[in-house]
C-alpha cells in the first residue's frame, strides 16, 4: 500500500548544499508526563539550498526516551544526508524516523519554492481553520484546574489532560471538579495516560476506565504500554472508554505489521505522531489503514518548533477526514506556545481554532532569508555543489 492517493511520497531532489543547525527548544514551563518531566527538546534543522538559492527547511525533534533515535543516531543520519547532497526519505533508515520527517518535510518545502508552505489549501491561505484541543500539562492539582481554566477561557471546547502521575484520587477528584464546570454536552473531554495503568491488575483498569466513563471522558489515549498487546486488546474490545492508541505506532513500519497490530488490538483511535512514525508519508498510510477498518484517527505534534508544526498541519488541511463537512475530530496541534525560543512561524491560535496568520510571515520570511548565507558559510555544509548566486 502507499499514499499515493492522497499524498504522494517526498520527491527526490538531487545536487544541493546542505547543513545542519542544532537548536535546543527551551520550556517555558516544565512539560511533565507520567513516564518523564521535559525541560528542553533536542532539535536540528536540515536546510537545503538548490541551485536557484532557494531554501528547503525540515525539522528533525526528539522526545527522548520516546523517540526511537537517540541524539547521536539523529545527528549522524542527518549528516550523512547533508553530505549526500540529496533529498531522498528512502535512503534514511525507517530506525530514525524523526531525520526521515525532516528529510520529507524539507524536499516538499523546496520543491514547493522554499516559502515553507508544503501543501497549499484554504488553511494554508488563512481562510480556515483547523480546531484543536487544548493540552492540560501534569503538576499539582490547583495548577492543572487553572490550566483548565485559561484554556476555556480561550474558547477551547476540546480539552486534553495528562493522568498518571498523581494519586489517582486526586486526579479523579480534579476530572471531576472540571466536569462540574465543563458539562459534556458543552466540553468534550479527552486524557493521555503514556501508560501509566500498566502496573495495575485487570481489575484496578477497570475500576479506573469506568470512574472515567461515568465523567464522559471521550477516550484514554495509552492506558497500557505498547508492549501490552493482549490487554489492550481487550480493553479495546471491552470499550468502557474508547482506546487511542499512539506510543504503540511507533517502531512499526512494515505494512503487514502495521494491519497485523490494528487487526488485533482494534483500538476505537489513532494518534499520529509524524515526527515518531516516520514522516507525513507514513501518517497518511497509518490513517488510511484505520479509515479502512472504521477506526478514527487525529494528528498531533511530537513538541516540534514552528517549523514541523507548520508542516504537519498543512498536511492535516488537506486530508479528507479533516474536511468541515466531514466533521472532523480536533486535532492535537497547540503546541507552538510551549518555548520560549521557538522559531518565527505564522500559526496563530484564535478561540480554539489553529489558523494561519498572515502578519506573522514577515518575521518567518525573515528567519529563512537568513538560512542562506548558513549554508553558504558555515563549515561542513554538504556536498561540492557548484552554488549559482540568485
Amino acid at each position: 500500500m502507499t499514499s499515493n492517493d492522497i499524498w504522494p511520497p517526498a520527491p527526490v531532489i538531487r545536487g544541493l548544499r546542505m547543513t545542519v543547525l542544532p537548536h535546543v527548544l527551551k520550556f517555558k514551563t516544565p512539560a511533565a508526563t507520567s513516564r518523564d518531566t521535559l525541560k528542553e527538546k533536542p532539535s536540528w534543522f536540515l536546510v537545503a539550498e538548490d541551485k536557484q538559492g532557494r531554501i528547503g527547511v525540515g525539522e528533525c525533534s526528539l522526545i527522548l526516551g520516546l523517540s526511537l533515535e537517540t541524539s547521536e543516531m539523529a545527528l549522524n543520519q542527518l549528516n550523512i544526508v547533508a553530505k549526500s547532497g540529496c533529498l531522498d526519505v528512502m535512503a534514511v533508515p525507517a530506525s530514525c524516523p524523526a531525520v526521515r520527517f525532516a528529510v520529507e518535510t524539507a524536499a516538499w518545502d523546496l520543491s514547493k519554492g522554499g516559502r515553507g508552505t508544503i501543501a497549499e489549501s484554504p488553511f494554508s491561505r488563512g481562510e480556515r481553520g483547523i480546531d484543536i484541543n487544548g493540552l492540560v500539562w501534569m503538576g499539582s492539582v490547583p495548577n492543572m484546574l487553572d490550566q483548565f481554566d485559561d484554556l476555556v477561557q480561550r474558547g477551547f471546547t476540546t480539552l486534553k489532560c495528562k493522568v498518571g502521575a498523581h494519586d489517582w484520587t486526586q486526579e479523579l477528584q480534579m476530572l471531576k471538579a472540571v466536569r462540574d464546570r465543563c458539562p459534556a454536552n458543552e466540553f468534550t473531554l479527552r486524557v493521555d495516560a503514556n501508560g501509566a495503568f500498566h502496573n495495575l491488575d485487570a481489575k484496578g483498569v477497570h475500576s479506573r476506565l469506568e470512574a472515567l466513563a461515568d465523567l464522559n471522558v471521550h477516550s484514554i489515549e495509552q492506558p497500557l504500554l505498547p508492549q501490552d498487546l493482549d490487554r489492550l486488546a481487550a480493553l479495546c474490545k471491552e470499550n468502557i472508554v474508547p482506546i487511542a492508541l499512539d506510543e504503540s505506532l511507533i517502531g512499526v513500519h512494515a505494512l503487514t505489521e502495521r494491519m497485523r497490530l490494528l487487526d488485533h488490538i482494534r483500538p476505537q483511535y489513532l494518534v499520529l505522531k509524524p515526527s515518531l512514525i516516520g514522516g507525513l508519508d507514513s501518517a497518511t498510510i497509518w490513517s488510511r489503514l484505520a479509515e479502512q477498518r472504521d477506526m478514527d484517527w487525529w494528528v498531533t505534534s511530537a513538541l516540534e518548533s514552528n517549523i514541523g508544526l507548520q508542516a504537519i498541519a498543512q498536511w492535516a488541511a488537506v486530508q479528507p477526514a479533516l474536511n468541515p463537512e466531514n466533521s472532523p475530530m480536533p486535532q492535537g496541534l497547540g503546541t507552538g506556545g510551549l518555548f520560549t525560543n521557538n522559531i518565527p512561524g505564522n500559526l496563530a491560535i484564535e478561540r480554539g481554532t489553529l489558523i494561519t496568520a498572515s502578519q506573522k510571515a514577515r518575521d518567518e520570511s525573515t528567519w529563512r532569508q537568513g538560512l542562506a548565507g548558513a549554508v553558504r558559510h558555515l563549515p561542513g555544509c554538504g556536498c561540492n555543489v557548484k552554488h549559482d548566486a540568485p
